[in-house]
């Protein structure tokens, strides 16, 4: 059987975290999730720096991306995964309160491989994540290749 991949949840917000992990955890999924809390963490979780240098996880199965967020923000965090070899494969799915076209536009521009807007109310956000984690932690069939096995 194949290694579970963590799913990466990169989200400033503390109650859509909380709401996020309840969620995926009541879908059953046996996915570590891992939480960091803005743009600068999630590129030092990707490519093993600073705190996350040591990592022993193979890359995500999915990084759930919010894009308004500290340091760097979720367009600049795609921008720089997608523009990498050893990345670009690593499905990212924004997952935003904005509405704006533009940032719809430039996110597929940018290689996201899904956008999807928060739901307002509480149990339709609740089913929006249980979906999202049950599609891109169990049934997505990632392409095949090398994974990074750097320590």
């Amino acid at each position: 059987m194949p290694e579970l991949k963590p799913i990466l949840l990169v989200e400033d917000n503390p109650k859509d975290v909380e709401l996020t992990l309840t969620a995926l955890e009541q879908s059953q999924l046996a996915n570590e999730v891992v939480v960091v809390r803005d743009g600068a963490e999630a590129l030092d979780f990707l490519y093993r720096r600073g705190f996350h240098e040591s990592r022993n996880t193979s890359d995500p199965a999915v990084v759930l991306l919010d894009l308004k967020l500290p340091k760097v923000d979720g367009l600049e965090v795609l921008a720089k995964v997608k523009a990498d070899p050893e990345l670009r494969h690593t499905p990212i799915v924004m997952l935003t309160s904005s509405r704006e076209e533009s940032d719809l536009v430039k996110s597929y521009e940018l290689g996201v491989n899904a956008f999807v807007v928060k739901p307002v109310g509480f149990r339709e956000f609740f089913d929006a994540i249980q979906d999202l984690g049950v599609f891109w932690g169990i049934l997505n069939e990632p392409p095949p290749r090398n994974d990074r096995t750097r320590p």
